[in-house]
């Protein structure tokens, strides 16, 4: 989807940092004489002032001479895991309107303090190379099912110290959302973890640098992963091929990228496998004890018999999990 005569979004909750870059983005358009960007505010929901927030956003927006959008996410909220189904709940909503609009660019104002946050989040959750080279300037859509669409990050070498300096030069007042000093959500707490980590030498430019440099690593090996895929795995219908020799026989942290690409790829999943689970399944098969199969990551992997005959030995058929029946053969990697 190209962008619908140079039309762009951004998305604004309120925060001091996409307040910020809808201003910038506000002047620049100026600046080019181009369409302004279009803001996208969510109501999520998760608290008494949501709603009021939300239309706080637009007010602010229309004083900027901005058109917005307050989109709502309705239905019954998760009691835990609230700060990833708030996420996806937010580009669903958003991916959905720039759908119908036909726009294929996001806006976002995630600066360097961000990046320092997602790279020690992902630390602690064990993630591998892709995890740790954390968020992209450009990258595509972050949930399954908008194809086509796109999220920029131009803020991503700016601290928030920056952007609320520049925010106060304009009188621009912001929203402090009260979630963001709850000490029950993994963010907040890695965000106070910084404070100590500083003094040591860890601060937030240091750690946003070295997921940069990993970043660099990363697109180095997706090139070799790409050409490990072409040799290893040949698409069926309902499901892949997979050639377990070819996936062994590369280095491991391209044969455990390889795999975890295929997995996205057949059960349509946006993120990846948690890294632990990935590795014991590479293991598994490379190592020949996949036995009559497993599953992982909404995937069934299993030999593929009579599919494989004419792609080689020991070759694997990967397919979408269907549900379980009772006595199944079938393990959890």
């Amino acid at each position: 989807m190209a962008d619908h005569d140079g039309a762009i979004a951004v998305a604004v909750s309120g925060g001091s940092d996409s307040l910020a870059l809808m201003h910038l983005l506000r002047a620049f358009a100026e600046q080019r004489k181009s369409k302004p960007p279009v803001v996208l505010t969510v109501d999520h929901g998760l608290r008494k002032s949501s709603a009021r927030d939300a239309r706080q956003v637009a007010a602010w927006a229309k004083q900027a001479g901005l058109k917005a959008e307050v989109l709502k996410w309705t239905g019954t909220k998760p009691k835990s895991g609230i700060e990833a189904a708030a996420r996806e709940a937010r580009y669903r909503l958003m991916g959905q309107w720039l759908t119908r609009h036909k726009i294929a660019t996001l806006f976002v104002g995630h600066t360097g303090d961000d990046q320092a946050e997602t790279f020690l989040l992902r630390l602690a959750r064990g993630s591998g190379l892709d995890g740790l080279a954390a968020m992209r300037a450009n990258a595509p859509w972050p949930v399954p099912g908008f194809a086509g669409l796109g999220v920029k990050r131009p803020l991503l070498a700016l601290r928030r110290d920056q952007l609320r300096a520049h925010l106060k030069s304009l009188k621009q007042s912001w929203l402090d959302d009260p979630m963001n000093d709850d000490p029950a959500f993994d963010r907040v707490k890695i965000r106070k973890a910084l404070v100590v980590l500083a003094p040591a030498g860890l601060t937030v430019e240091r750690i946003a640098s070295a997921a940069a440099h990993l970043a660099r690593a990363r697109e180095s090996l997706e090139i070799v992963t790409e050409a490990v895929l072409a040799r290893s795995v040949r698409a069926g219908e309902g499901g892949v091929l997979l050639d377990p020799a070819v996936l062994a026989a590369a280095p491991r942290e391209v044969g455990l990228r390889a795999l975890a690409t295929i997995l996205m790829a057949v059960s349509g999943q946006a993120y990846r496998p948690r890294f632990e689970s990935l590795e014991r399944l590479f293991d598994q098969i490379g190592g020949g004890r996949l036995g009559a199969g497993a599953t992982l990551h909404g995937c069934h992997i299993r030999p593929a018999g009579r599919r494989g005959k004419d792609f080689g030995a020991a070759v694997l058929w990967l397919s979408p999990e269907s549900p379980r029946k009772t006595g199944s053969s079938a393990r959890k990697a």
